[in-house]
């Protein structure tokens, strides 16, 4: 299987939790899906008063320079973490 295979089956088997993670683990999960699919953040930062926003971009951000393959290696590895910690269907 293909690392972009592997990656889109951990993306899918994320959703099966039956338990959300933590914050913590959300916003891992975020930047290293959006550093292993769009590679460096490239957008503006939110706005202040739009404090998710700026959590996720921040996330995101702190992966900058990281490879996509790496980000996606690094993705699949939290998902199976996750799987193995928190209820699933």
């Amino acid at each position: 299987m293909s690392l972009d295979e592997r990656f889109n089956e951990a993306a899918d088997k994320v959703k099966s939790l039956t338990q959300r993670p933590s914050n913590d683990e959300l916003l891992e999960l975020y930047a290293l899906f959006k550093q292993g699919s769009v590679g460096d953040n490239n957008t503006d930062k939110p706005g202040m008063l739009d404090l998710k926003g700026k959590a996720k971009w921040e996330a995101w951000n702190g992966k900058k320079g990281m490879a996509q393959d790496a980000a996606k290696e690094a993705y699949i590895a939290k998902v199976a973490e996750l799987v193995a910690k928190y209820p699933h269907s």
